[in-house]
């Protein structure tokens, strides 16, 4: 069997840090810059200072309950939300992020090494541009031992995604549209509750149970 298991939300906690890194960067930022001053003459020839305030506010909208991340953090337009997370700042955002748990990849290793004589274990994730070396970092960093790596996106997603006979993963697409098609466990985030799956996790510590539960039939 080949099972594929997702990176972002799964093993990658990168909307916790896409929030760090923008607010350090475009928030914190932003606080820190001046304000552009103008001055008023009055008709006896005084002039008064005026503050200004920037025409574009950079904050948080809302917490995160989809993966539509420009209805959650302001950007000007898609062009500078692009450049922001796969231009600029990739290795940040997808690079460091933090694993969803602390034993994240002991779990994964100790699953790897105990099914990979009967079964094909896969990492795959949605990733364009920068995000796919800042992912292959992260992956590295943590000492993943699984040597099967697979990029997807939206031309390639169907391609790469309907090979697969059991998929892990925490995104709403992947979940809707491949759960009647190939087996599909959903792994619980804040983006995806309203989202419902025959089989769920909520710990990185009942993915081998459920997986062995998952083959078994």
């Amino acid at each position: 069997m080949k099972i594929g298991i997702e990176i972002n939300g799964v093993l990658r906690d990168t909307i916790l840090k896409f929030r760090q890194v923008y607010e350090k960067v475009m928030i914190d930022t932003q606080d820190d810059e001046n304000p552009s001053s103008t001055f008023q003459i009055d008709m006896s020839g005084n002039t008064e200072e005026e503050q200004t305030k920037p025409s574009f506010e950079y904050k948080i909208i809302s917490d995160v309950n989809s993966l539509d991340l420009m209805s959650h953090f302001s950007f000007r337009d898609e062009d500078e939300f692009f450049s922001f997370m796969y231009e600029e700042h990739p290795m940040e955002i997808f690079g460091h992020s933090p694993s969803t748990e602390m034993l994240t990849f002991n779990i994964l290793n100790d699953l790897y090494l105990e099914l990979r004589d009967k079964h094909e274990i896969h990492i795959i994730s949605d990733e364009i541009n920068k995000s796919k070396p800042a992912s292959l970092f992260f992956l590295s960093k943590f000492g993943c031992l699984v040597e099967h790596v697979s990029f997807y996106n939206e031309i390639t997603k169907n391609d790469v995604l309907s090979k697969f006979d059991l998929i892990v993963t925490s995104n709403p697409d992947v979940i809707i549209n491949y759960g009647d098609k190939i087996d599909v466990i959903k792994f619980d985030t804040c983006y995806n509750t309203n989202i419902n799956s025959k089989n769920s996790i909520s710990s990185i510590k009942d993915l081998k149970e459920k997986i062995k539960k998952c083959l078994e039939f």
